[in-house]
């Protein structure tokens, strides 16, 4: 893709986003007030054009290496018999070992102090809704994503076929950081939701709600929490600076400010 016709796909992945979530965050807000301009906006903005500028391509290339490095662990026999089941089973298996592997992934991110100091950048912000789901440090990204898609690469899935699996995921994982609130009653067993997602921004850092799409796992685990509020405030205890080559490089505000 080259540079202009890139330009344009983010511009319209922008415009996207917003006409489809700053009506929602309008219309169900799960703060009221919270404006759409709201402290901290041009940095999280800085991470969305940083992500589809900088980033994206180091995704998709480490991404179509998985299944060349995956290779000589997975045998050929393995794979073609899972070929062989019904393509509905093959889903299935898909996002329930994806959700337990990553579920298990972010609580390590939470508990492991070298997994944290990179995921404590995605729990710095201190207001949610859509666009600050993009703030995540790109070592935080690779992580994340090779794990939420290595049961797929084992089991013998292209890439080709999981780009829909993985825009679905992005936008669902916006959704659930959106400033939003519409519960789902008893559909929230298995679907997650931002106010499931809210609390696990609570500034505890183990709050729980670690789940991705499903929070099944949450409910196994013991770790599910909804106490049926917004959290008062968001964001980490931690010492961090407030912008972007800062938070890149991990350095602390007083730090930067000294």
């Amino acid at each position: 893709m080259n540079p202009l016709d890139q330009l344009l796909a983010i511009g319209l992945s922008l415009l996207f986003l917003v006409v489809t979530f700053i009506p929602m965050e309008k219309m169900f807000p799960a703060k009221k007030g919270q404006p759409i301009f709201r402290p901290q906006w041009r940095l999280d903005l800085f991470y969305f054009l940083g992500q589809n500028l900088l980033w994206i391509s180091l995704v998709f290339w480490t991404l179509d290496h998985f299944e060349y490095w995956l290779n000589p662990f997975i045998p050929a026999s393995f794979r073609a018999a899972v070929a062989h089941q019904p393509w509905w089973l093959q889903a299935i298996e898909v996002v329930v070992l994806s959700d337990f592997l990553v579920y298990w992934a972010h609580r390590l991110q939470h508990r492991v102090n070298f997994l944290w100091q990179f995921h404590k950048v995605h729990h710095s912000a201190e207001h949610l809704d859509w666009l600050a789901a993009h703030r995540e440090h790109p070592l935080d990204t690779l992580y994340t994503i090779g794990i939420i898609n290595l049961p797929a690469f084992a089991l013998g899935f292209p890439l080709q076929t999981l780009a829909g699996l993985i825009a679905f995921r992005g936008v669902w994982a916006i959704y659930i950081h959106s400033n939003v609130r519409l519960p789902l009653g008893y559909l929230g067993i298995l679907l997650g939701s931002p106010e499931l997602h809210h609390w696990h921004h609570d500034k505890d850092r183990d709050a729980g709600n670690y789940a991705n799409i499903c929070p099944l796992m949450d409910v196994l685990f013991g770790t599910h929490t909804n106490p049926g509020h917004e959290p008062e405030s968001f964001g980490i205890k931690e010492d961090l600076s407030k912008n972007y080559l800062g938070q890149m490089f991990l350095l602390r505000r007083k730090k930067m400010e000294g």
